[in-house]
């Protein structure tokens, strides 16, 4: 499995991350250990997971079925937006970000966290206040690297000049929405994170399983699939995804490769992606993913794209 660097200063991370999101809500600790261990054994060592996944379940199950191979990987995890209810002032967000942080440290069973996300901005909290928090975890041992996600360029820009401004670890990189179907981050938040030398880590590489062909205009959804069982990703299921997917589907064909593969070669080639973030509920969808990288697109390739 290829590694890349997130960013000047992150971690290195497996091309193919583990999005953990499915533990301790489609998947108890069982099926979650299968998953894990089929991702060790493919090479994937990124496993990206978040406090609000399962309720903490997702952590928990990592914390568990990873025991003494906890070296082997690179944890990725994310703290809740600070509680919209209550009234900002100076020093909620750091309290917040602090509890958190020792909260992951506890369902996880390990005495740090690789990469630590704050999962969503927060809307009356400066930036320079979580900077500053997160500095202080780094400089305890409790974090080795920060990063944002869910951020606009603006929100990119303004970040990387605090942490210059107070002296305190910058972030490494931004996980964001970006597939072949979802493109609106490509006008302003990549160009902003490739300018300050910021890593970038697509989520949702398969559009919610849009990417991989199972999903037919028409037809109804298979049962148990994310379009089957939630209804909040059923926003993509439209006329104009479904053209596009069967133009990409044609397009891949064409050339012996399956659309799957075709939504994972092209996300790793771009510029300044570090890894993706794919979930799997099974062992034989994380061997799927890792195999689709098989193919690197050529320029060529890249520029008859429909």
């Amino acid at each position: 499995m290829e590694t890349r660097q997130l960013g000047a200063a992150g971690p290195a991370l497996s091309l193919v991350g583990l999005g953990c999101n499915n533990f301790g809500m489609k998947l108890d600790l069982e099926a979650s250990a299968a998953v894990i261990d089929a991702a060790l054994e493919s090479g994937i060592t990124h496993f990206d997971t978040a406090e609000m996944y399962g309720g903490g379940k997702s952590e928990e199950f990592i914390g568990t079925t990873l025991g003494d191979r906890r070296d082997q990987v690179v944890i990725a995890t994310k703290f809740l937006r600070r509680p919209q209810d209550e009234p900002y002032t100076p020093g909620a967000l750091r309290r917040h970000i602090i509890a958190s942080c020792e909260g992951s440290l506890r369902r996880l069973r390990t005495d740090r966290i690789d990469l630590y996300y704050q999962h969503y901005p927060d809307p009356d909290a400066p930036v320079d206040e979580a900077l500053e928090a997160l500095d202080q975890l780094i400089q305890q041992g409790k974090v080795l690297h920060i990063a944002s996600s869910n951020v606009s360029g603006e929100q990119v820009e303004t970040a990387a000049k605090a942490a210059a401004g107070k002296g305190v670890t910058p972030f490494c990189g931004t996980q964001l929405e970006w597939n072949l179907l979802s493109r609106d981050v490509e006008r302003e938040v990549v160009p902003t994170a490739r300018a300050n030398k910021a890593g970038i880590i697509p989520y949702f590489p398969l559009a919610s399983g849009l990417l991989t062909g199972k999903y037919r205009r028409g037809e109804p959804y298979p049962s148990g699939s994310r379009l089957d069982t939630m209804a909040y990703f059923r926003t993509i299921d439209n006329e104009s995804n479904f053209a596009r997917v069967e133009a990409l589907t044609a397009f891949a064909e064409q050339r012996g490769h399956t659309i799957l593969e075709l939504a994972m070669a092209w996300l790793v080639a771009q510029d300044g992606v570090a890894s993706l973030i794919a979930g799997a509920t099974t062992p034989e969808q994380v061997r799927t993913n890792v195999a689709a990288l098989g193919w690197a697109l050529t320029a060529e390739d890249l520029a008859a794209l429909p």
